[in-house]
């Protein structure tokens, strides 16, 4: 299939089931902006970030972390403004930097959220224990796998009312806390003993644990930051592309980082980072979670069971999202010659089922696994599933450096781009370099231990390897080859942007 023809909005609509549908407001790909990483990263295991790193580690690590995403989202932007494809990222790999490289980057996105469904459904049964202890977990999971399964076989504006209601609760109770907290340090509420700057010059702080412990936060900053990306996988479905994505990678990088932020700094504020509860990171003890600590010293007694339900939230919008992007992933593979095509048929609803069908008993297989008395397979595909999003990162960098230069290769010109990305060619170059730190760095301590776990550093770093051996497959099955500036698909998008610039406004994308 034709990717341009198949992501051509004039052709879109009731009559033409065979390509996917925009049905996408604005609305929602902001929320699915914001809402897609924010999750149990920062409800819960943002405790143990400062605890492990202090108030002054854990803030400069997100930080970090932030500007990169934000780097890596206005890569994204540029490529999805101007080219709005299902599944983008991989779709830039084959067309900017390799086929076999986009062909690696697109299994390896489906497979990270494939395997994650299974994650969140054992974490939903986790959470599900604090109301009912005596029911057995895996009645919720099978409750939670069919209720993502059918908000995904609506019609992808379903997906996306579910996925900004998820996104709107996760959102307001950060937004209260925040609240909560400056009450507190402004002594209008419950006040604190010891709240303060104190808690930034106790013992070690404001950084403990040196380098050491900054990674580890980082680690932890950059899973939480994962899903952002799900704006370049929406945008073949967004009802105006090149107006809603811009908009929302505009939006991302200040919203998500001033919400972590000021959560963190709220937290470090009210809690000293040798408090021992924060160590706690969890699931299944929503009680030590610091968004719960600080909720109740804020005079709020219901604050376990409220935020236990946020939790909850953010397992199924992990869970509801994941199950879209790694089904608009493999449509595209499908829908590019990558896989078979059975994957790249759509139902009456634009929704590619045979796929969702795929991904979702992937998901339901592993959750099995989790169910069994030895859960050794299960750990191990969660361990692989961890440096799957900095993959994915690290291969939307590559792709819009490659695309920038062939971009002005071609003599266009910057000022005819949609969106365009600032401080290039940095922004890229930054974000792989992080991103390769990051990635080979994941558990680095294990090859410095006197007993070195070989099993648990393949679970952990085989998708590397794994990665670049399905690259150089393709290559060398297919003869593909680095794509030079001058042949890049880029003319092809310019002229249907022309000519949507040129169309009445009732015939504009």
């Amino acid at each position: 299939m034709d990717v341009l023809q198949a992501t051509d909005d004039r052709v879109a609509s009731d009559e033409a089931p065979t390509v996917l549908k925009r049905r996408l407001q604005s609305r929602h790909i902001a929320m699915l902006a914001i809402g897609g990483a924010i999750g149990t990263g920062l409800f819960v295991a943002s405790g143990a970030s400062v605890a492990q790193a202090g108030p002054g580690g854990a803030i400069a690590a997100y930080m970090l972390i932030g500007l990169m995403v934000y780097f890596v989202m206005t890569s994204l932007g540029e490529m999805a403004a101007l080219m709005p494809v299902s599944g983008s990222f991989a779709t830039y790999g084959a067309k900017y930097v390799d086929e076999g490289f986009g062909l690696a980057l697109g299994w390896n996105y489906w497979y990270s959220w494939a395997v994650t469904i299974a994650v969140e459904l054992v974490a939903g049964q986790l959470v599900m224990r604090y109301w009912f202890p005596g029911v057995p977990g895996a009645y919720w999971g099978a409750a939670f796998l069919i209720l993502i399964f059918l908000l995904n076989t609506m019609s992808v504006r379903g997906f996306g009312e579910a996925e900004y209601w998820f996104s709107l609760i996760k959102v307001v109770t950060v937004i209260a806390f925040i609240a909560a907290g400056v009450l507190m340090l402004a002594g209008v509420l419950h006040r604190v003993p010891g709240a303060g700057l104190h808690n930034f010059t106790i013992g070690d702080a404001p950084f403990v644990g040196g380098m050491q412990a900054m990674m580890s936060v980082a680690l932890i900053a950059g899973f939480s930051f994962l899903g952002t990306e799900l704006v370049g996988v929406a945008a073949g479905e967004s009802e105006n592309p090149r107006k809603t994505i811009p908009r929302a990678v505009k939006q991302i990088f200040w919203r998500i980082l001033l919400f972590y932020v000021f959560a963190i700094l709220v937290i470090g504020l009210l809690i000293p980072y040798t408090d021992p509860n924060l160590l706690k990171s969890d699931v299944t003890d929503i009680g030590v979670s610091p968004f719960t600590l600080v909720f109740q010293r804020a005079g709020f007694p219901l604050a376990a069971g409220a935020m236990n339900v946020v939790v909850l939230t953010a397992v199924l919008s992990a869970g509801n999202s994941g199950t879209y992007a790694a089904t608009r992933m493999l449509y595209t593979l499908a829908a590019e010659g990558r896989a078979p095509k059975l994957f790249a048929k759509l139902s009456p609803g634009g929704v590619p089922r045979n796929a969702l069908y795929l991904t979702m008993a992937v998901g339901a297989l592993c959750f099995l696994t989790s169910l069994s008395g030895d859960q050794t397979i299960y750990l191990w595909l969660l361990n692989t599933v961890g440096i799957t999003g900095f993959i994915a990162w690290l291969g939307i960098a590559v792709s819009h450096y490659r695309f920038r230069k062939g971009f002005v290769k071609q003599g266009y010109r910057l000022d005819q781009l949609p969106y365009r990305a600032k401080f290039f060619p940095f922004g890229p170059i930054f974000a792989v370099v992080l991103c390769l730190v990051i990635s080979l760095g994941q558990d680095y301590q294990a090859f410095f231990a006197k007993h070195i776990d070989w099993k648990e550093i393949v679970s952990i770093y085989v998708w590397i390897p794994l990665f670049v051996a399905i690259w150089f497959a393709y290559r060398r099955i297919r003869n593909s080859r680095l794509v030079r500036y001058e042949e890049m698909e880029i003319a092809p998008w310019m002229n249907r942007l022309a000519a949507r610039e040129d169309a009445p406004d009732d015939r504009r994308a």
